[in-house]
């Protein structure tokens, strides 16, 4: 589950299927009752119909931790950072960030860094859509040292200047879970 609009869905047909939910966040569902190996492939093959996957092991979810993580920090919270990712995403999941880096890297083919970064070039492109903000008050609002830089980091993932992306007129964004 990467929005809100995820946890409904999710939530909406778990409660279909007669479970009472303790809680639902990004990625992570608590049931109150316990389920047993049928109910789960219920659940399963409900939720794939609309795109979700349940996840059992713990490599698995530790991933979708950091993503889940690395997104309401970009896409929620205006990646407000007061301390580094390394140490942010370390905090919160109580795990030694060299572990994690190489769990994500070993499981994604990619560094948590690219993926924060991918993260962040999917907002900006998203913001420029918006038409709303300056590339200066983008590049404010998302923590880059300059506009030069954020245009650099564009340039090279989209091979794109922020100004050419914001004149095309069919903007191809991605799925953030696609990411």
């Amino acid at each position: 589950m990467v929005c809100g609009r995820c946890k409904l869905i999710v939530k909406a047909e778990l409660e279909k299927l007669g479970f009472s939910l303790k809680s639902i966040e990004l990625g992570e569902v608590e049931i109150d009752e316990s389920i047993d190996t049928d109910q789960k492939k219920v659940i399963a093959a409900t939720l794939s119909s609309f795109g979700f996957e349940l996840i059992n092991d713990k490599k698995s979810k530790t991933i979708e931790q950091i993503k889940n993580l690395i997104r309401d920090l970009v896409h929620s919270k205006n990646n407000e950072l007061e301390i580094n990712l390394s140490e942010y995403i370390s905090q919160h999941l109580a795990i030694d960030y060299t572990s994690l880096s190489n769990l994500f890297s070993e499981v994604e083919g990619t560094t948590i860094e690219k993926y924060f970064i991918l993260q962040k070039i999917e907002r900006v492109k998203e913001l420029l859509m918006y038409d709303e903000l300056s590339l200066s008050e983008i590049a404010f609002l998302l923590n880059y040292s300059s506009v030069a830089y954020l245009s650099n980091q564009f340039k090279k993932i989209t091979g794109l200047t922020p100004s050419h992306f914001k004149q095309l007129k069919n903007k191809k964004r991605k799925h953030l879970d696609d990411l």
